[in-house]
């Protein structure tokens, strides 16, 4: 047997050829930041898009993902090769707790996007393989802005979408720059389109424009006043805009909607009931717009949702009905008729807030609520028999009820 040797008197240039074809049949080293409370802010902040995967070692899903979500990562790098454009980052969620309950974590592993340092609602749930991972960055990459060509475009445009369109002067300016930041923010959200130059000299009488056409023919535009090369001012309205105050609740996003973090204020209603919803989204806007950023206000289908609507002693037949789902335990709004009173609705929320509702879910009204002579009325009707109020099993999350509603359809 003979072996290979390179002799001292081989071309050297032969020997470099055959280096760098061993180098390049191997591996390349996967480009994973790690992030820890040093670094998160700006490695995320500098990232035009960044996948994140948070992990745990003891799990075995975690364990799976690394070796897929590396090439991944491989793959993605050799398409951008720009760092900032593309991130694809770790955090290991025993070592840094801090990360994870800043991020809402509660299950490993979980992948976020990031875009500009800012969390994107949707999570990546699509098939944990190289090519399902490699997909979803390369959609990140797609422009979300469509051009508009002619103003005739605008009239064609689908009315049953949320649309946003801007109108500039140039494409290479400080006030398309901050619209194309927000539209890869809301990508998800909102239609938004932008002309340019000529096309859009007529929509300029002031200087470039932005407006928003509500779902709905005939509906008249808004025009976002504030400026253009502001940030978060664009992007303030635009969300507004974009994601309703009140959002329906479907077993597509309701896990989503959970790990927003925030509890609910349910309107159930029967699916043909647009009366209830309108009365409702009215009161929720008269009454709770400060509250925007504590609470989710949502609305769902009595009929799709009846397992909910089982846990507070509640049928299709007793709608509409409005709830809080704390994520503990799901409180009652006492009568629907009472929506209306001023600062009823705000009052309820305020008692989640206070901890006022779940001290009566558990010991009954506060003592201060009761009046001689109905304590006792108070108490059998508001503190009912475990039984018969049931409670969510510590094993059974709103997840498996949803799931469940929908296997059941």
């Amino acid at each position: 047997m003979k072996l290979f040797v390179i002799s001292p008197s081989l071309d050297i240039r032969f020997a470099a050829v055959i280096l760098l074809v061993m180098g390049l049949s191997t591996p390349g080293q996967a480009e994973i930041v790690s992030l820890d409370s040093s670094n998160i802010d700006d490695v995320l902040n500098n990232a035009g898009v960044a996948l994140v995967n948070f992990y745990a070692d003891w799990c075995r899903f975690s364990q799976m993902l690394h070796p897929i979500f590396e090439e991944a990562s491989n793959i993605v790098r050799e398409e951008f090769p720009d760092t900032k454009q593309v991130v694809f980052a770790r955090v290991d969620c025993d070592q840094h707790s801090d990360i994870a309950q800043r991020y809402r974590i509660t299950k490993y592993p979980t992948l976020k996007l990031f875009r500009n340092g800012m969390m994107m609602k949707r999570e990546y749930r699509g098939q944990r393989s190289v090519t399902a991972i490699a997909d979803f960055i390369r959609q990140q990459q797609v422009d979300p802005v469509k051009e508009i060509h002619s103003m005739e475009e605008v009239n064609t445009i689908d009315r049953s979408k949320r649309n946003i369109i801007g109108y500039f002067e140039q494409k290479d300016s400080d006030n398309y720059h901050t619209y194309e930041k927000v539209a890869n923010i809301l990508r998800d959200d909102c239609t938004f389109s932008a002309a340019f130059g000529a096309v859009s000299a007529s929509e300029r009488f002031s200087g470039d424009n932005v407006i928003y056409k509500p779902v709905g023919e005939g509906v008249p535009d808004l025009v976002y006043l504030g400026s253009l090369t502001n940030f978060d001012l664009t992007y303030t309205w635009a969300q507004d805009k974009c994601v309703p105050l009140v959002r329906e609740i479907t077993f597509e996003n309701g896990e989503e909607l959970t790990e927003e973090g925030l509890p609910f204020l349910i309107l159930f209603h029967l699916k043909e009931d647009s009366e209830s919803l309108e009365k409702f989204q009215n009161e929720v806007t008269r009454q709770l717009i400060s509250e925007k950023g504590s609470i989710n206000f949502l609305h769902a289908d009595c009929d799709k949702f009846r397992h909910p609507l089982l846990h507070i002693q509640k049928t299709p037949a007793d709608c509409p009905v409005i709830a809080i789902d704390s994520f503990r335990h799901m409180y009652v709004f006492p009568d629907f008729k009472d929506l209306t009173i001023p600062g009823k609705l705000k009052q309820f929320v305020l008692d989640l807030h206070s901890g006022k509702l779940h001290r009566e879910f558990h010991h009954g009204p506060d003592p201060t609520d009761s009046t001689p002579g109905q304590e006792a009325e108070k108490e059998v009707a508001s503190n009912p028999p475990e039984s018969s109020f049931q409670k969510l099993a510590p094993s059974e999350t709103r997840y498996t009820i949803l799931r469940r509603d929908r296997d059941e359809l």
